[in-house]
């Protein structure tokens, strides 16, 4: 039975989380904002209303007509339409005037004047200080006022009262909150708007992915571009160096915290920035590798945002050609081995039955003597399968083109266990003995001759023939780019040969003498632990 893992949790989108994020920061503190400013409206909102009833209550107490009824007896009637005036103008619930005994003068119910004022909050301000209270008098509960009141000798005579109902108090409070939450709720409607722009943008800026998509996205591609054998190099609009993978560092010699040096590829990438047009299979030279590149333009919405250069080593392109060419010769050669058994197969059977015994033992021994000549001689001096394969190929191809490619007696060769070595060697004996069989085709005839030696870790090469030679102008420029005798397209084969050696620590060089000799040497190291005896 099989077992389900459990799906993993999708992460949540990036306008969720920011809008999440935004409004629990802009919720906290427009919450700490509305309890401050709460807090400062409500004692404003008080202050307010104690200030006004100060004010009303100073006025009283300043005016001359409550002064000169304070010096009469309550019944005169002088302060009681001041003070109704008064609180009827200021929306009080009462201004109530009292001489130092606490007898009122005035009240908003006038059968009340001329009785004791009720309450103790009276008592401050009858020895001469001001204070604000609150009270349940018998009008109702109110935020009572008291002030004293002074003759012009600066004398107390009596203290004036001014209540402001409570629900007043309310009331203003009450205003002052809706105001603070209408203000927060148009912070809070500005703050969504804002988040849900934010939001947009940085949807737009990320080409409508999710950050975790687009984390998943460059983890896949930067393990693509560190497993990718090819070079890739990636530039800016303005040129700069935006992208350089492993393969391509090495390439280049470049480490991780090296910047690109100036060269043919960064000029490739500014001649495509400039004219917008790609560049395919272009070879260039870098750091003495030859490099096949392809570059393209890369575009956004219309518009060039920059180039992206892919490259490899034609050296190993060329490696390739060249063993698979071998292995051609090599079947090649095996197909005309294969007929020229079947042809001798043919003449066995036909001296059997013609009872042609001694003719036939002649044949067979001379049929095994030359096989130990042409394949088994070269099995037993030449241990690695490959390179023996590939000289056998090339001993029949030189028959048939009329020539005669002979392998020194003296030619020893242990197996390698590199196969870079291996395909070097096969390599350069593959140039220099095609090049050596082009030179003779005009001839009537010719031989070239391979010897192979190893001794103490390095493999020597030598590759002769009597072709017509080559000038003496021409021996180093026969290892350049492009220097051929041959027409357009070739001079490439000793170019990568000199190179491929180099890498391994190998050499190769040339002797000549036009008309009688050219003579190749081939020096590279030759990792075995075998010496053939």
């Amino acid at each position: 039975m099989t077992v389900l893992s459990p799906s993993r949790k999708r992460p949540m989108k990036l306008s969720t989380t920011v809008t999440l994020m935004i409004c629990s920061v802009l919720g906290t503190v427009l919450l700490l904002v509305f309890s401050l400013w709460f807090s400062q409206i409500s004692n404003a909102t008080r202050d307010g209303l104690k200030d006004t009833a100060l004010a009303v209550a100073r006025t009283l107490a300043d005016t001359p007509e409550v002064k000169r009824g304070l010096t009469l007896p309550p019944s005169c009637n002088i302060v009681q339409p001041l003070a109704l005036a008064a609180m009827k103008r200021n929306h009080l619930l009462f201004a109530v005037v009292t001489d130092m005994n606490g007898i009122r003068h005035s009240h908003p119910n006038s059968q009340l004047i001329g009785l004791h004022y009720i309450g103790n909050d009276i008592n401050p301000t009858l020895k001469g200080k001001e204070n604000v209270a609150i009270n349940n008098g018998a009008l109702g509960p109110a935020l009572r006022v008291y002030t004293p009141v002074y003759n012009d000798q600066r004398q107390q005579i009596g203290v004036v009262a001014v209540g402001v109902p409570l629900s007043k108090v309310d009331e203003q409070l009450a205003r002052s909150r809706r105001n603070v939450l209408f203000t927060v709720l148009f912070s809070a409607l500005v703050c969504t708007l804002g988040t849900l722009s934010l939001v947009r943008v940085l949807k737009r800026a990320l080409l409508g992915h999710e950050p975790h998509d687009l984390s998943a996205k460059l983890k896949q591609r930067q393990a693509m571009l560190h497993s990718l054998k090819e070079g890739v190099m990636a530039v800016d609009e303005h040129g700069q160096v935006t992208l350089v993978n492993p393969a391509a560092r090495k390439m280049l010699q470049s480490s991780p915290d090296d910047e690109v040096d100036e060269g043919p590829l960064l000029a490739a990438l500014q001649e495509v920035l400039e004219h917008d047009k790609p560049i395919y299979d272009r070879e260039l030279t870098c750091n003495g590798l030859l490099l096949i590149s392809n570059t393209v333009p890369i575009h956004h919405q219309g518009t060039i945002v920059g180039a992206i250069s892919t490259f490899r080593d034609k050296t190993e392109v060329s490696q390739l050609l060249q063993r698979l060419d071998g292995m051609v010769n090599y079947v090649d050669a095996l197909r005309t081995t294969s007929h020229e058994f079947m042809n001798k197969l043919h003449v066995i059977l036909g001296l059997l039955n013609m009872k042609s015994y001694d003719k036939l033992e002649e044949y067979v021994l001379q049929t095994a003597h030359n096989y130990q000549t042409d394949i088994g001689a070269i099995q037993h001096q030449i241990k690695a399968p490959v390179v023996a394969g590939f000289l056998l190929g090339k001993i029949h191809r030189a028959k048939e083109l009329g020539f005669t490619l002979t392998l020194a007696e003296e030619s020893l060769v242990p197996d390698s266990v590199n196969e870079k070595q291996v395909t070097a060697l096969v390599t350069a004996l593959g140039n220099l003995i095609e090049n050596a069989l082009d030179a003779m085709s005009e001839q009537p005839e010719g031989e070239v001759t391979v010897l192979l030696h190893y001794q103490n870790g390095w493999l020597s090469g030598e590759v002769s023939d009597d072709g017509p030679g080559i000038a003496q102008a021409n021996i180093e420029a026969v290892f350049a780019k492009g220097f051929s005798t041959k027409g357009e397209n070739r001079g490439v084969g000793l170019f990568l040969t000199r190179q491929q050696l180099n890498t391994l620590g190998g050499s190769i060089s040339v002797e000549s003498e036009p008309g009688v000799y050219t003579q190749f040497f081939v020096h590279l190291p030759w990792d075995s632990n075998r010496i053939p005896t």
